[in-house]
């Protein structure tokens, strides 16, 4: 296995717009948005590597990658160069023409000069912008076993979904027989009509096997996609095999998630606050990764039963983050947000430096990095007034940015005079 292991190569494809999670990707990648506190979406494919002993990846970025480069440097600086294991940023070049990446299978071929200079045996594709936990070794294990040219990771999803993924057909051998996008008819499992194969975004190749396939398709005036182009060519023409995901989630029910728009985003990180979440943050023989800025512990400050009372009820609370005389109820805050006296958060979350003003109310928010809420601020709570000043989503969540103006409301006079009350003592 070491030696399997040692002749593969992992790419992720971090290089992603994310138009659908915007204003959260105005500034950032979509890879490198918060998720569950402290983490960025990319640390979940990150930690499936390190976790399943792949220490050579590269990282293709595209767009706004400043923070997601930044990131990478100080959070993931984990592995041994010596022992010839890296984890390094690929940004465009343009080395083999005079466009930007087309697709992901441009993304991976403008980066061949870069992948053979490390004369892998084995190429293994991944999307950086998926939450799930993968031992990559099974499925790598499994195509050496298989001989084959191509291994899919695969998931089922009930027929009526699967019109939003790749869908594929298998024989009774789980050997390939055809990959459609969105198909509005799909093709059942053999034996589970109810059921369809969803592409996980996730490949093993033999590399000299895809460098033709990715050479052969660069001539072509194709849109230079996995899923479109490369995988229903090579289906004809090598052997193309499923791998059915194995979770190590240690769920019920197995744990992948494509958080490509905003409710999808925010009900992920509103499962993490329940008390038997359905994706496990704290699977100590599965580490999740990240960077953990030099930070205090969280502190809760101001304990007057009934009165001013810091408190953080079913939430998740990341280090550096300060609650003084507020409720959070079913949140989660990432590192150092401070949230001031007399507020009430519910199903919010709130990014890296957010500070909250006294008196403030919100709810079903997602608060972006270093936004600040004004004194007596009311967000989530009147639609009309929210749709004039944030994004607002189908689901009715609110997305504050710093150039946003949230609505404030004049604060009642009994408020003022507890106010008045509790800073006296």
């Amino acid at each position: 296995m070491a030696a399997l292991l040692d002749d593969s190569l992992v790419i992720v494809l971090a290089g992603g717009a994310g138009e659908r999670l915007y204003p959260l990707t105005k500034e950032r990648a979509k890879p490198a948005v918060y998720f569950g506190g402290p983490y960025r979406i990319i640390d979940f494919a990150l930690s499936n590597c390190i976790n399943s002993g792949l220490r050579r990846i590269f990282i293709a970025t595209q767009y706004k990658s400043l923070s997601l480069n930044r990131h990478i440097r100080m959070g993931w600086s984990i592995v041994s160069e010596e022992l010839g294991e890296f984890v390094e940023i690929l940004p465009p070049q343009k080395r083999v023409s005079e466009h930007w990446y087309q697709g992901t299978a441009d993304a991976v071929y403008q980066n061949l000069y870069s992948i053979m200079r490390e004369n892998p045996r084995y190429l293994i594709v991944l999307s950086g912008d998926h939450v799930y936990k993968m031992d990559y070794a099974r499925m790598l294990r499994l195509h050496q076993q298989r001989n084959a040219a191509v291994t899919l990771a695969t998931i089922e999803v009930p027929l009526a979904d699967s019109d939003r993924f790749g869908v594929i057909a298998i024989d009774e051998t789980e050997r390939v027989t055809g990959f459609q996008e969105k198909p509005k008819q799909p093709p059942s499992i053999p034996g589970s009509p109810e059921f369809a194969l969803a592409s996980m975004g996730v490949y093993v190749f033999d590399t000299d096997i895809l460098v033709r396939a990715l050479e052969a398709d660069a001539t072509q005036p194709t849109t230079h996609d996995f899923g479109k182009d490369i995988i229903p060519a090579l289906i004809h023409q090598s052997p193309v095999y499923s791998y059915r995901f194995y979770d190590e989630n240690k769920k019920a029910s197995k744990y992948w998630r494509d958080i490509g728009t905003l409710d999808a985003y925010f009900d992920a990180n509103m499962d993490l606050c329940q008390v038997n979440p359905e994706f496990n943050l704290y699977d100590p023989e599965w580490p999740l990764r990240t960077y953990q800025p030099q930070a205090p512990p969280a502190k809760f400050v101001f304990a007057e039963t009934g009165k001013r009372c810091g408190q953080a009820l079913d939430s998740v609370i990341s280090p550096g983050c300060i609650v003084s005389g507020s409720t959070i109820l079913g949140s989660v805050l990432c590192p150092n947000v401070r949230v001031h006296s007399f507020c009430h958060i519910e199903r919010c979350i709130l990014m890296p430096g957010v500070r909250v003003g006294r008196h403030a109310r919100i709810k079903r928010a997602i608060i972006d990095r270093d936004v600040l809420i004004p004194r007596g601020a009311v967000i989530g709570f009147n639609p009309e007034e929210d749709r004039k000043r944030h994004t607002v989503t189908e689901l009715g969540v609110v997305v504050v940015t710093e150039d946003d103006d949230p609505l404030v409301e004049p604060i009642s006079e009994d408020a003022l005079r507890i106010e008045a009350e509790d800073d006296g003592r």
